[in-house]
């Protein structure tokens, strides 16, 4: 399992890789996601008159090292298909606090629609046993909430970031983020355990890029909201990647609030959802949603091609997960 969320430099890469003319062929962009329309979550701009895989840039270096939040399964499907046809030039083992981690570093290929998963098929699923791969629920839960030292209650977590107690509502949450207001890094790094979540009765974690006046961040929007309805429907940010600090019981960080996340597990809709359309389970706490988003019962499914979703909601990120074991091709260290 990924330790981070996908960010938004590495998704930039990615879009300069597999489309260099700008033309996105397969719905990766929209304008809502350019800091123009969208001045506090629009973190990717794009410029028609670049040249050859540059495109796409990252909107200001603040967003950087921030999730990816506008992501949708096939998105997510597209990004490990790159990876998964990339060419690995190195791997690399290290241990942290206990944890042990393996790095990787993958030169993206332009090849998308082929890889891991199929996309020539609607449901599509893992077409190989070994690779890069959108984690599956299970998957996802397990690095989020087993304690394989027996840990929580029956060896499960109540959060991803700490056992908790089952039964006691939020009062065994942790504590929330606060961020810097201009560049949303973390400030209380300090406070154990830790996550960006809005816990009630305190300020949801929130910043402004510096670049942009805040007034102009608490009104200006892709939809025509007005100031009031914008602040209520609209609220919470994501994070520098990791700097919450607290760990799950594999290691992993942020897999309790900041963005929630897709998997690869394949679900039936809700009771009158369209049935025509490939539901996939989501998991994971919100920026702006309570500490009961961050609990293993809090699964949510979306179509996997929800595209007015993936527009109007800035929260929704990729982990990516490997499965077997991955060596560099070539002899290349």
């Amino acid at each position: 399992m990924g330790q981070l969320e996908v960010t938004v430099g590495e998704w930039v890469a990615f879009l300069n890789t597999v489309d260099p003319g700008g033309r996105d062929p397969h719905g990766l962009y929209d304008r809502t996601e350019s800091s123009s329309a969208w001045p506090k979550y629009g973190s990717i701009n794009f410029s028609a008159d670049a040249g050859d895989g540059c495109h796409y840039s990252v909107a200001y270096p603040e967003w950087a090292d921030k999730p990816y939040g506008f992501a949708n399964f096939l998105k997510a499907a597209r990004f490990v298909n790159s990876l998964y046809n990339g060419r690995l030039v190195s791997k690399q083992d290290s241990s942290n606090n206990g944890f042990n981690y393996v790095t990787y570093q993958v030169e993206l290929s332009p090849e998308t629609e082929r890889g891991m998963y199929d996309l020539a098929r609607p449901d599509a699923t893992r077409a190989h046993d070994s690779g890069f791969v959108v984690p599956s629920q299970d998957e996802w839960i397990k690095a989020a909430y087993y304690d394989p030292n027996g840990g929580g209650t029956y060896s499960y977590w109540k959060y991803p970031t700490n056992p908790g107690v089952f039964g006691d509502g939020d009062a065994t949450a942790p504590a929330p983020t606060v961020l810097n207001p201009t560049n949303g890094d973390v400030v209380n790094g300090a406070v154990q355990p830790l996550a960006s979540y809005h816990a009630t009765g305190r300020p949801v974690p929130s910043w402004c890029p510096g670049e942009v006046r805040p007034d102009v961040c608490a009104t200006v929007n892709p939809f025509g909201l007005d100031a009031v309805s914008y602040a209520s429907l609209y609220q919470g940010s994501l994070s520098t990647v990791g700097q919450a600090r607290t760990t799950s019981p594999w290691g992993t960080l942020d897999q309790g609030g900041n963005a929630v996340e897709w998997t690869d597990t394949i679900t039936p809709p809700p009771t009158g959802g369209d049935s025509a359309r490939i539901w996939r389970r989501a998991h994971g706490g919100v920026s702006n949603a309570g500490a009961f988003q961050m609990w293993p019962s809090a699964v949510g499914l979306q179509p996997q091609d929800n595209v007015f979703f993936n527009l109007t909601y800035p929260w929704f990120g990729i982990r990516v997960g490997v499965i077997g074991d991955l060596e560099p091709r070539g002899g290349d260290s």
